[in-house]
């Protein structure tokens, strides 16, 4: 019988060769390999060294965002200086200015305060009412509650809206300090829904009160 071709047995030599040092630098798997790492998994989806076996996976609740969440993202993108906790703190002053100005007649407290439309309507008020020669008496005995219920961006003005349940003394006079309307001596709980909006492109940081209804 013929033997093998010389140039076969030293192709399968060299075969045989270079299989033997691939095993040699990659290892031989054996199943209990560390899987490599995912370039585009989440960080939190990584295991590390000494975690147990549970791979922990992104919470899904942060994927599932409220309108909102959705409406405070997208102004605090158009605005970086945006905060929602600094905003509702600030509305809260802005809420007693407003009051407090609305009840002593203040249109010049009221204006820089207030939207066109909505000091418009407030002036209006003001005016009835001292034309009737009645005061107004409000205290403000304290706020319960401040709540951001809405917040959208329209082009590059941004939107948000309070909720604010407070407790308050309203009491009306005639000329003759005479009450007409009110009770010196009761506290009522009234919720408001005031809307403030900001251009987020203008250098001026404050915002303006453009909308206001309660809910009582």
């Amino acid at each position: 019988m013929d033997g093998f071709p010389i140039d076969l047995i030293i192709f399968f030599a060299i075969a045989a060769f270079l299989i033997l040092r691939l095993r040699n630098v990659l290892g031989r798997r054996t199943g209990q390999e560390r899987p490599p790492p995912q370039p585009m998994a989440p960080k939190s989806a990584i295991k590390k060294p000494g975690d147990d076996n549970v791979i922990a996976l992104p919470d899904r609740a942060e994927d599932e965002a409220t309108p909102l969440d959705a409406g405070l993202a997208q102004i605090g993108v158009a605005d970086r200086r945006f905060d929602p906790e600094e905003f509702a703190v600030g509305a809260r002053v802005a809420f007693e200015m407003v009051v407090t100005a609305f009840a002593k007649g203040d249109k010049d407290a009221l204006r820089p305060l207030l939207s066109d439309e909505v000091y418009d309507n407030f002036t209006t008020a003001i005016d009835s009412r001292e034309s009737r020669g009645e005061t107004l008496e409000t205290t403000l005995v304290g706020i319960k509650g401040s709540e951001i219920i809405e917040a959208r961006l329209d082009s590059r003005l941004a939107y948000v809206t309070i909720r604010f349940v407070t407790e308050q003394i309203n009491v009306t006079r005639d000329l003759d300090n005479k009450v007409v309307e009110g009770d010196p001596d009761h506290v009522t709980r009234i919720t408001d829904i005031w809307t403030f909006a900001r251009n987020t492109r203008s250098r001026d940081p404050n915002w303006a009160l453009v909308e206001t209804s309660t809910e009582n």
